[in-house]
């Protein structure tokens, strides 16, 4: 099978390490990629937004199948290109990916299909803001409607800087989704979809905020690893059953089947689970972990999703163990990313046994010298026989390597290796 990976980022790298190691898989074309899918792909340099470049690549590489990684064009209706020339797509249509381009619409889904999420307020004024975070009280939680790369969330006790976030957005041509706050550990389940059929991966856990103990800024990203030991029992059963599959029912109701990933970002609640967020495509960086851990070759997963066929395969099978991911972080990132700087130790990071490292936002540089192209730079990989040797190896790779003015968490799955319950606080 021929693939077109679209997407540059760490998500679309661990996909086509994915790929790569798949038998079935004979050629893999990446559009654009990066330096470490280059390894492991054919790049080609077009712009990943435009549907109609993307399904022209498409028929010139003779693609048996093309695998949409990031949010941005699934929303810009890449997916519905590539199956206008008739070639089947790993991901869903614009009208489908709304479920992650609007917040606003993803509630009134959830609503219609009875799934358990927060109360939310869509405003399109600061009155209606400054009203709604007054409704729910603190910790106020304060949403961009549209796409914000994981970043356009506030949630804070602080009201000032609640009513100043969402001023921005509505002054800046957006609309504010409102919520009430959520307690209880955060999870992230990831449903491949074929339109009828869900078929849940392994939960993971990922670390938004910038520095170690959940301090700073919201971020892409910091961290992620899988299984969940303190999980409780049943809850990837629970969340098809209350959450995806009806979800996915719903969708299809409406004429706008969902063919892809459902990422459904849950909170364990002290009420019960309920659903923070939907994504229309793999999470990063939890991806990175995820896909580590499947055993099943992911090409025909994704093949049988783009052709309605995830009824007829056999079920998914994980390896023993566990993996962890770090991201090493640009300096200034969030805010202001510095690129340009260095990056050298990959070979020796990549040499310790059980790690692999993903590049994110790397580039190499006029004298052939792989720098800093983006925010979040790498994620290092670790697997393990548990948690505490995944993350062991995870920062043991992550030592080898050295950017100038970098930042990473140290404490990315610290609690659950120790054996911490979550579920208890």
């Amino acid at each position: 099978m021929i693939v077109l990976l679209v997407g540059s980022g760490a998500r679309e790298h661990a996909l086509a390490r994915a790929l790569h190691l798949d038998p079935s898989v004979t050629q893999l074309h990446a559009a654009p990629g990066n330096p470490g899918i280059g390894e492991v792909a054919k790049l080609h340099a077009i712009d990943p937004n435009d549907g109609a470049s993307v399904a022209s690549l498409a028929v010139l590489v003779h693609a048996d199948l093309v695998v949409v990684g990031p949010e941005a064009p699934l929303v810009a209706g890449v997916a519905d290109a590539v199956r206008e020339v008739g070639i089947p797509v790993f991901g869903p249509s614009a009208d489908a990916a709304m479920l992650e381009g609007s917040k606003a619409f993803a509630k009134e889904v959830m609503e219609a299909a009875g799934v358990p999420t927060a109360a939310p307020r869509v405003c399109d004024t600061v009155d209606q803001v400054a009203a709604a975070l007054d409704e729910f009280g603190a910790p106020h939680v304060v949403k961009d409607d549209g796409l914000a790369a994981g970043k356009g969330v506030v949630v804070t006790s602080d009201r000032a800087e609640a009513l100043a976030h969402g001023t921005a957005v509505i002054e800046s041509g957006g609309r504010v989704v409102i919520e009430e706050f959520l307690d209880g550990p955060e999870v992230s389940l990831f449903c491949v979809c074929d339109g009828r059929t869900v078929v849940p991966l392994q939960p993971a856990q990922d670390f938004k905020r910038a520095y170690d103990d959940d301090q700073g800024p919201n971020t892409g990203g910091m961290g992620a690893y899988t299984p969940l030991p303190w999980a409780p029992d049943g809850l990837v059963d629970e969340v098809v059953r209350t959450v995806a599959q009806p979800t996915v029912d719903e969708m299809a109701r409406r004429g706008t089947p969902f063919i892809g990933v459902l990422y459904c970002g849950l909170a364990l609640t002290s009420k019960g689970t309920r659903v923070i967020e939907f994504n229309a495509r793999f999470g990063d960086p939890e991806t990175q972990v995820v896909l580590a851990q499947l055993a099943t070759p992911l090409g025909g997963v994704l093949m049988a999703a783009a052709q309605g066929g995830l009824d007829a395969i056999p079920p998914l099978e994980w390896k023993d163990g566990a993996a962890v991911t770090v991201v090493l972080a640009a300096h200034g990132y969030p805010a202001d990313p510095r690129k340009g700087d260095r990056l050298t130790g990959l070979t020796a990071a990549s040499h310790v046994r059980g790690v692999h490292v993903l590049h994110a936002g790397t580039r190499t540089d006029e004298h052939g010298h792989l720098v800093a192209a983006g925010g979040r730079v790498l994620t290092v990989v670790g697997e393990g026989t548990d948690l505490a040797d995944a993350r062991a190896k995870a920062y043991e790779g992550l030592s080898h390597i050295a950017l100038d003015g970098s930042h990473h968490r140290t404490d990315i799955a610290a609690r659950a290796a120790a054996g911490e319950n979550l579920m208890e606080g």
